[in-house]
C-alpha cells in the first residue's frame, strides 16, 4: 500500500478493470493475461462488480464477529469479547485490505484472476464459520484453515504478478508472496500455542502481518489508484453500515415479537438510526482520494481504517446490546449497555477525524467538531435509557454544524466578495 513509482503506467494490453474502466477493459475476456501494474493514470478507474460481491461476501465474516460480540456484551464478559472481537475482525479486514491494493494495482479480470478470488471469497466464508468456535472455545482451526485459504490465494496472485514482470517490480512481488507466506506459517500458532499465549501471539503476528507492504515496497512501490482505493474504502463503509441497520432492525423485531415493549425501543431504535446516517454523512463529507499522494499517507489511512470498520460494526452489537438490556435480555447494567453505543460511537468519530476528515478542514472550528462531539456522545452514558437518542441527536448536531461550517466562505472568497462590492459602490 504505498504511492506508484513512476515506471507505473496504465498497460494498454487488454487488464480486465471489470466495469470500472473506460478504455473497453471491461469484457473480462481471456483465460489468461500478462498481470502487469495497471498504473494509476487511468480514467474512470472504478469498483468491478467482482469486488463488490468480494465485499457482501466479507460482511458476512463482519456480522459473525459482531453477533458473537454482542452475546459476550450481554452475559457480562466484556474481558473475552472485546478483545476476541478484534482478533476476528482484524483477520478479515487484513485479508479484505490485501485484496483491495492488490486489486487496484493488478485486476487483470481474466479467468484465472477471477477463479482465483472466488477462492479467498470461499476462504472468508470459511473463516466465518469458524467465528462462534473461536469465540466460545478458543478453537481456532477453521478461522486459521479460512484465513489460509484466503491469503495462500493471495500468495499465487503475487507469485503470478512476478512471473509476468521484471526487475524492482518483480522482486516487490517476490518479497510480498515470501512475506505473506511466513506470516502464515507464523498463525500456525492460534493452533499449537496454549489459550494464555494467543493474544500476544495475535499481537506479533497482527504487527508481522502489517510490516508486510513496507518491506515488500521499500524499493519499488506498487501501483495502485487513488481514487479506485477511496472507492472501495467507501464501498465497503456503505456495506459495513448496511449490516449495522440489518443487525439492529431485526433485533428490534424480534424485541417487539417477544415483548411487546415497542415504546421502550423506539428511543433505541431512533437514536441508532440517527447514529448510523451521521456515520455516513460524516465519513463522505470529503473528497479523501486527494489525500492519498505519498507512501505515509497510504499507510496511515490505510491502517486506520481498521478502527473506523471495527468501530462501525461495533455500532450495530452495541444497539442490539441496548435492545436486549431494556427488554431484560442483557445480564448488564443500564450503563454498560449504553456504553457499548456510545464508546463505539466516539471512536467511529474519532478515527474518522484522525486518518480521514481532518485533512480537509479548514480552521479550528472545523477541526474541533468530531473530537468535540466524540466526548459529548460519551457523556450520553450517563443518560440511562436514553442515552442512544441522545447520542443519536448529538451525532445529528455533529452532521449540521459540519455542514454549517463548511459552506461557509473561504476568506479568498469573501475578499473577492468584498472588493466587488466596494467596486459596486
Amino acid at each position: 500500500m504505498s504511492t506508484p513509482s513512476p515506471e507505473a503506467k496504465p498497460n494498454g494490453d487488454g487488464h480486465g478493470g471489470g466495469h470500472g474502466s473506460s478504455d473497453g477493459r471491461g469484457s473480462g475476456r481471456g483465460v489468461l493475461r500478462r498481470m502487469t501494474a495497471r498504473g494509476r493514470e487511468e480514467s474512470h478507474r472504478t469498483a468491478t462488480p467482482l469486488e463488490l460481491f468480494f465485499d457482501l461476501c466479507f460482511v458476512v465474516a463482519v456480522a459473525q464477529a459482531g453477533k458473537q460480540l454482542v452475546h459476550a456484551l450481554a452475559e457480562n464478559h466484556p474481558n473475552t469479547g472485546i478483545p476476541g472481537y478484534f482478533m476476528m475482525f482484524f483477520g478479515v479486514w487484513w485479508a479484505w485490505v490485501n485484496f483491495s491494493w492488490f486489486s487496484s494495482a493488478y485486476d487483470t479480470d481474466d479467468v484465472l484472476y477471477r477463479v482465483v478470488t472466488l477462492v479467498q471469497m470461499a476462504g472468508v466464508l470459511i473463516l466465518a464459520a469458524g467465528i462462534p468456535r473461536a469465540f466460545g472455545n478458543s478453537d481456532f482451526t477453521v478461522v486459521w484453515f479460512g484465513y489460509a485459504v484466503m491469503r495462500l490465494a493471495l500468495v499465487s496472485q503475487w507469485l503470478r504478478a512476478a512471473h509476468s514482470t521484471s526487475g524492482e517490480e518483480r522482486r516487490t512481488a517476490l518479497r510480498y508472496a515470501i512475506g505473506v507466506s511466513l506470516c502464515q506459517v507464523g498463525w500456525l500458532g492460534l493452533l499449537l500455542l496454549p489459550t494464555h499465549v494467543k493474544p500476544w501471539l495475535f499481537l506479533g503476528m497482527a504487527i508481522a502481518e502489517m510490516s508486510v507492504p513496507a518491506f515488500a515496497e521499500h524499493r519499488h512501490q506498487t501501483g495502485w489508484h487513488p481514487h479506485h482505493i477511496a472507492e472501495r474504502y467507501g464501498l465497503f463503509t456503505i456495506i459495513v453500515l448496511g449490516e449495522t441497520v440489518s443487525a439492529a432492525t431485526v433485533a428490534v423485531q424480534s424485541a417487539v415479537d417477544e415483548h411487546e415493549a415497542l415504546a421502550m425501543l423506539l428511543p433505541i431504535a431512533g437514536g441508532g438510526l440517527l447514529i448510523i446516517f451521521a456515520a455516513y454523512w460524516i465519513y463522505f463529507a470529503v473528497p479523501i482520494h486527494l489525500h492519498l499522494a505519498s507512501n505515509r499517507q497510504a499507510f496511515l489511512w490505510g491502517y486506520g481504517h481498521y478502527f473506523v470498520f471495527g468501530s462501525a460494526a461495533a455500532i450495530g452489537a452495541g444497539i442490539e446490546v441496548a435492545i436486549e438490556e431494556t427488554v431484560g435480555k442483557a445480564h448488564i447494567s443500564t450503563f454498560a449497555a449504553s456504553s457499548t453505543v456510545t464508546v463505539a460511537t466516539a471512536l467511529f468519530m474519532l478515527s474518522v477525524w484522525l486518518i480521514h476528515s481532518r485533512h480537509h478542514k479548514r480552521d479550528l472550528a472545523e477541526q474541533l467538531v468530531l473530537p468535540v462531539s466524540a466526548v459529548l456522545v460519551l457523556s450520553c452514558t450517563f443518560a440511562g435509557h436514553a442515552a442512544v437518542l441522545l447520542a443519536g441527536l448529538v451525532a445529528t448536531a455533529t452532521v449540521a454544524a459540519g455542514v454549517l461550517l463548511s459552506s461557509r466562505p473561504t476568506a479568498g472568497a469573501a475578499a473577492q466578495a468584498a472588493g466587488k462590492a466596494a467596486d459596486a459602490t
